[in-house]
């Protein structure tokens, strides 16, 4: 199948799977598999490979060495999905990944077909890239609760709210990255310096909780474009909050905050990443109007895929 029947191909499986998703505007570089179904039909795939740098920020969400897959199955459901990961298997054969490495799949979340084969192939949902474009009602604020943009000199009690999150994670995730504050700290004091949307949630004069959060623009041609509609979109990083103030209202007043800021800079909506297997996440952004359009699947180390 040539370049352009896989594109076609590809783009009606993502609108028929969910209106949000961008149709793929081209093929992405990297070294190709083929494999074909029992019916001789002919699937194709890239592998992409990357080693991230030891103080790399990706390392907080990333193995060190990966192996990204991108599927071209086309119509045939979930087996082009299975034949491609047979092939992808096979070619792992060749590899020798070493512990702090993983396979990765970025999939479109409402494409049921596929789940089968990631599940059967050793692949679990990782993460979630999760979009928020309606205005669920929100409820009134704690009272004695102060929302405020966070400032260079509020590093220190930032970061340690930003810390409380992988904290967290490294209880419900397979990795875990003591050095998460070294790798934090020196992107977080230029974000703060810079007047980054950063919010601090105050209560009696103590900070409780922390949302750090970005702009991006999904021009066409961008790499945010490959995942999210043609627009400016509010990035929302980390959220923390501490573990003796949960559960009154904090997080949801300190979003409500944060939503309103991105409206009022024109988004047409806002996104995220959660992991499914965090209890607090994957109960807090659904009520908060966050629903999954991109799921990362993941198997680590890379040598389990199946």
């Amino acid at each position: 199948m040539t370049g352009g029947a896989l594109l076609i191909t590809q783009k009606a499986r993502f609108a028929a799977a969910d209106p949000l998703v961008p149709a793929p505007a081209g093929l992405p570089d990297g070294e190709l598999l083929t494999a074909a179904t029992a019916d001789g039909t002919q699937v194709s795939a890239v592998l992409q490979a990357v080693t991230h740098a030891e103080d790399s920020l990706d390392l907080l969400w990333s193995a060190q060495r990966v192996w990204q897959l991108f599927p071209f199955p086309g119509e045939t459901g979930t087996e082009g999905v299975d034949v491609l990961l047979k092939a992808w298997r096979h070619r792992m054969d060749a590899e020798s990944p070493g512990p702090d490495s993983a396979c990765t799949v970025t999939w479109p979340s409402r494409d049921a077909p596929a789940i089968h084969a990631f599940l059967a192939h050793g692949l679990l949902p990782a993460s979630v890239l999760a979009v928020r474009t309606a205005e669920p009602e929100v409820p009134a604020a704690p009272r004695d609760l102060t929302i405020r943009r966070a400032r260079p000199e509020d590093f220190e009690e930032t970061l340690e709210l930003i810390a409380l999150t992988f904290d967290y994670t490294a209880q419900v995730t397979l990795r875990a990255r003591p050095d998460a504050r070294e790798l934090i700290a020196p992107q977080l004091r230029r974000t703060l310096e810079a007047g980054a949307p950063v919010w601090l949630a105050e209560s009696e004069g103590v900070a409780v909780a922390v949302a750090d959060c970005g702009w991006v623009e999904a021009a066409p041609g961008t790499w945010a474009a490959e995942l999210l509609p043609v627009g400016r979109w509010g990035y929302v990083n980390n959220v923390a909050t501490r573990p003796e103030a949960r559960g009154g209202g904090v997080g949801r007043a300190l979003m409500a905050a944060v939503h309103r800021d991105f409206r009022r800079g024109g988004a047409i909506g806002t996104y995220l990443y959660f992991n499914p297997t965090n209890p607090l996440a994957a109960q807090f952004w659904p009520r908060q109007g966050y629903r999954p359009l991109w799921t990362y699947w993941e198997v680590q180390p890379a040598s389990a895929l199946r």
